[in-house]
């Protein structure tokens, strides 16, 4: 039996340097209470453990996953990596040595904490990126189809089949500003980059011509008996709102300046007949 160590592994946030964790855990015989960044702030009180990221041992773990826990678990926890989830590390470690006890079964111990938590925060991580297939609007910047998401969990690499298949002849970017990476595609060529910051250009005249024409069709096909913000929200959470075409607030428009010619302007009051109150 793993003794409980009160060591927290400091990794380089790698889904290998994650799996060197596990490596180590056992090498060790030791379970972490924690496995964060090396630049986390955590509790003095407990000592912290760097884990290199050592390609060999992490290929050793990765493919005794398949053999040992089935391929339906492997991914599992490559896509429990990218979740929101608290402690999804920690989770991983734990989800892995369970496994490696009780073999492909454990995909069906949901009553178990660990297992049950990393399938929530899974199911959470498909949800979102399903809703996001339907919910990227794009701009084009330079014959380039542009667009930015701000999503809670690590979405792109669950985005690149759909919006490959969907615009194969196309160029764009999807920006996740949230966690600083880009989808970035030309045809049949597609990357997941890093990418700190975009500074979009401001429509131009046709841009905005056809986003106006978006939100008028929006606004159009409402019908206004029936409307429920409630229910919009439901299946259309405000979060997502903020990079929408149809609830962008219109331009401001520039008033043309009045020259200053020195002559002075005449106020005709309108006139009113004897019927007005």
């Amino acid at each position: 039996m793993p003794s409980s160590s009160e060591l927290i592994y400091c990794y380089d946030g790698s889904f290998d340097g994650l799996l060197c964790c596990v490596f180590e855990s056992y090498e060790s015989n030791e379970i972490p209470i924690d496995i964060l960044l090396p630049d986390t702030a955590h509790s003095l009180l407990f000592a912290a453990k760097s884990i290199p990221t050592d390609p060999q041992k992490a290929s050793r773990v990765l493919s005794s996953i398949p053999k040992k826990l089935g391929p339906s678990a492997l991914t599992f926890i490559q896509q429990a990596f990218l979740t929101c989830l608290a402690q999804k590390e920690l989770y991983i470690l734990l989800f892995l040595r369970l496994g490696f006890r009780h073999g492909p079964s454990v995909m069906n111990m949901l009553t178990n904490e660990v297992v049950n938590t990393l399938a929530k925060a899974v199911k959470h991580l498909e949800r979102e990126s399903h809703l996001f297939k339907g919910f990227v609007r794009f701009s084009i910047i330079n014959n380039v189809l542009v667009g930015e998401i701000e999503p809670k969990n690590f979405v792109l690499p669950l985005l690149v089949q759909h919006f490959c298949e969907r615009y194969p002849e196309e160029r764009y970017l999807i920006h996740d500003k949230k966690h600083n990476m880009a989808l970035v595609y030309q045809p049949y060529q597609s990357a997941i980059i890093p990418l700190a910051e975009l500074e979009v250009p401001k429509a131009d005249e046709t841009e905005q011509t056809f986003r106006d024409l978006w939100q008028l069709f929006y606004d159009t096909i409402a019908i206004q008996g029936r409307y429920n913000p409630k229910c919009r929200m439901t299946h259309m959470p405000k979060r997502y709102w903020k990079h929408m075409t149809e609830f962008s607030p219109p331009p401001q428009k520039t008033l043309p300046e009045i020259p200053d010619s020195g002559d002075t302007l005449l106020c005709i009051p309108t006139q009113t007949t004897s019927e007005d109150p």
